[in-house]
C-alpha cells in the first residue's frame, strides 16, 4: 500500500492540499459564525424565526417540485420532438439558464409580468384589466425559480433521455405499450437515477435563494432566511439574529447535503445525439409535446426579449461615462478572470486526486478509500452547503477582529465565494473525463515512467481541452452575475456589476438599470458562448488520437 501512496504522491497531495485547505476554511467559518454568537441565545427560536424557516423551506419545496414537473415535461418532448427547426438552438439556450445572473431574471420577468409589464399592458389594453402586482410575493419567487431550475433540469435530463437504447423503444413498440407504459417502464427508469440528485440540487439552490426573494419577495412575511441574514446585517445591524439564522440555516444546508445521495450534479457540456425513434407519436401526444415546448419557450425567452428591448433605448454614453460602472465593470471583470482560473486549477487537482480512490488500479481497495474520497466529494461540494451571503456574514465577522482594508476583505471574500460556487460544476464535469483517461491510459504512463507534467501535456490535458474552455466560461459567468457577498461589502468604493445594478433598481432610475442590465445579458452570454471556442482553436496541444 505505502509503495502504491509514494508512487501517486504527485497525484495525491495537490488535490489533498486543496480538499484540506477548503474543509479548514468551512471549519473556521463555522467556527468564526458560532463564537461570535451570544450563548444564551443561540437556543431562543422566536416565532418570527420560527416563520423564516416554515417559509423557506416552504418555497424551497415547491420551486423544486414546479421545476422538476416542468423540467421532466420539457424534457420529455424535446427527446421526442427533434426534427422541428431550431431545436439545438433551443436546447443551447435553456442550456444557458445555469450562467444567467438572478438579478438579470429578475428584471426580465418583472419587464414582462410586473405590475408595468407587457402582460398587462395588454390586457389593459384588449380588456381594461390589470394583473396587478402579483409577481411580488410567493408567486414571484416561484415563477422565477422555475424559469432557471426547469430548464437547468429539462438539459440535464434531456441527456439521460436520448441515452436510452434503440432497442428499447422497439421492444416497447412490439409489446405495443402506450405513451404512459412506455415512460413508465423505459424512460422512467432510464431518468430515475438523475431525479434525485437534480433536484436535491434545485433544492438547495431555491432554499439559498438570495436576488430573486430580496427583489420579489415584497414584503417581510415572504423572507427567506437567507435575505433575513442580509437585512439583519446590512439595515438593523442585528449582529446577534444575524447569526443565529445563518447557523441555522448552515446547520439545514449541510445536513441535507452530507444526507443526499452523492455529490455530483448532472452537467455536461457534451452534445446530445438523438436517436430517432422510428415511428410517429399520436397526434394528441405529438400536440401535447408541440405545446409544451412552444410555451416554456415563450416563457423563457419573452424576458430575454424584454431585456433587449428596454435596453436598446437606453443613453449609453451616460452609463458608460459613468465613474461607478467604470469601477463596477473593471472589477467584475478581474474578480470572474482570476476566479475562473483559480477554479479551473482547483478542480483538475480534486479531480486527479479523488480518482486515486475510485480507480482499481490505485488506491480502490483499501479500507480508508471510501471515506478519503467522500471528503474529497464534500469539499468541492461546499457551497450547496454554505451559500455565498453565509460566507460574506464569516468574513464580515473576521473582517471586524483582524485588521485590515476592507476592500481586500471584499475581494478575498469574493473570490472565494465564486470559487466554491462554481467548483460542484466543474468537478461534474471534469471528474468523469479524467475518470476515464485513467481506466484507459494509466498501464501505459506507468510503464513509460512519464512525469506527471508530462502525463498533464501529452495524456490529460487533449481530453480535458474542451471542457477545460467550457468550465472557464461557466465559472466566469457565474462569479460576473452573483449577488450574495457583494450585497454585505457593496459600496461606492467598492462595487460589482450586479450591485451597481440593484442600486439603480432600487433607485428607480429605470432606464440606466435597463441598459446595465443588457450590458450583463450581453457579457455573460458571450462569454458563455465565446470563451469555449477561443480555448478550442489554441493550438497548445496535441489532440486526441482516435480509436
Amino acid at each position: 500500500m505505502f509503495k502504491r501512496v509514494i508512487k501517486l504522491k504527485n497525484s495525491l497531495i495537490p488535490g489533498g492540499a486543496i480538499s484540506l485547505l477548503l474543509i479548514l476554511f468551512a471549519f473556521l467559518l463555522f467556527y468564526t459564525l458560532f463564537i461570535s454568537q451570544d450563548q444564551t441565545n443561540i437556543t431562543e427560536l422566536n416565532p418570527r424565526v420560527f416563520s423564516l424557516l416554515k417559509f423557506t423551506l416552504y418555497q424551497a419545496f415547491l420551486s423544486t417540485l414546479l421545476s422538476m414537473i416542468v423540467g421532466v415535461l420539457l424534457a420529455w418532448s424535446l427527446a421526442h420532438q427533434q426534427k422541428f427547426r431550431g431545436r439545438s438552438v433551443l436546447v443551447a439556450i435553456f442550456s444557458s439558464s445555469l450562467v444567467l445572473p438572478t438579478l438579470i431574471v429578475v428584471f426580465g420577468l418583472i419587464a414582462v409580468l410586473g405590475r408595468n409589464g407587457w402582460l398587462n399592458q395588454i390586457s389593459l389594453y384588449l380588456f381594461d384589466y390589470s394583473f396587478g402586482s402579483y409577481l411580488y410575493g410567493l408567486v414571484g419567487i416561484l415563477v422565477a425559480h422555475v424559469y432557471l431550475n426547469a430548464s437547468f433540469a429539462s438539459a440535464s435530463l434531456l441527456h439521460s433521455f436520448e441515452s436510452i437504447p434503440k432497442e428499447k423503444y422497439k421492444l416497447a413498440k412490439s409489446l405495443n405499450f402506450t405513451t404512459f407504459q412506455r415512460f413508465r417502464y423505459i424512460e422512467f427508469p432510464a431518468i430515475k437515477s438523475s431525479l434525485l440528485t437534480i433536484s436535491s440540487t434545485i433544492f438547495l439552490l431555491c432554499f439559498t435563494s438570495f436576488a430573486i426573494v430580496l427583489v420579489l419577495g415584497g414584503s417581510p412575511s415572504y423572507n427567506t432566511l437567507e435575505v433575513a441574514i442580509y437585512e439583519a446585517v446590512k439595515l438593523d445591524f442585528d449582529i446577534a439574529m444575524a447569526l443565529k439564522l445563518a447557523l441555522i440555516q448552515l446547520t439545514i444546508s449541510t445536513l441535507f447535503v452530507v444526507l443526499s445521495s452523492n455529490f455530483r450534479i448532472n452537467l455536461t457540456n457534451l452534445k446530445t445525439s438523438s436517436i430517432p425513434i422510428p415511428w410517429a407519436e399520436p397526434k394528441i401526444i405529438r400536440y401535447f409535446q408541440g405545446s409544451i415546448i412552444a410555451l416554456f419557450t415563450l416563457f423563457f425567452t419573452l424576458p430575454l426579449f424584454a431585456i433587449v428591448a428596454d435596453g436598446v433605448g437606453s443613453d449609453f454614453s451616460k452609463i458608460l461615462g459613468s465613474q461607478l460602472f467604470q469601477k463596477s465593470f473593471i472589477t467584475s471583470i478581474s474578480l470572474a478572470t482570476v476566479s475562473s482560473i483559480l477554479t479551473v486549477i482547483f478542480a483538475l487537482l480534486l479531480s486527479d486526486t479523488r480518482r486515486n480512490f475510485t480507480l482499481k488500479s490505485r488506491l480502490e481497495g483499501y479500507r480508508f478509500s471510501k471515506l478519503f474520497n467522500l471528503i474529497i466529494a464534500f469539499s468541492g461540494n461546499l457551497y450547496l452547503a454554505i451559500p455565498s451571503l453565509i460566507m460574506g456574514l464569516g468574513f464580515f465577522l473576521m473582517s471586524q477582529k483582524f485588521e485590515a482594508p476592507l476592500v481586500l476583505w471584499s475581494i478575498v471574500a469574493l473570490i472565494t465565494a465564486n470559487i466554491l460556487m462554481s467548483l460542484p460544476f466543474a468537478l461534474a464535469t471534469l471528474s468523469p473525463i479524467m475518470q476515464k483517461t485513467a481506466e484507459r491510459y494509466d498501464k501505459l504512463t506507468f510503464s513509460l515512467n512519464l512525469t506527471t507534467i508530462q502525463r498533464w501535456l501529452y495524456i490529460e490535458l487533449p481530453y480535458l481541452k474542451s471542457s477545460l474552455g467550457y468550465i472557464f466560461a461557466l465559472s466566469f459567468c457565474f462569479s460576473l452575475g452573483d449577488l450574495g457577498i457583494i450585497a454585505l461589502f457593496g459600496s461606492d468604493e467598492f462595487s460589482t456589476l450586479p450591485w451597481y445594478l440593484y442600486q439603480l433598481m432600487g433607485s428607480y432610475r429605470t432606464a440606466d438599470a435597463s441598459g446595465v442590465a443588457l450590458i450583463l445579458l450581453g457579457i455573460t452570454l458571450g462569454a458563455f458562448t465565446i470563451l469555449p471556442k477561443i480555448v478550442n482553436q489554441l493550438n497548445l496541444i496535441t489532440k486526441p488520437h482516435s480509436e
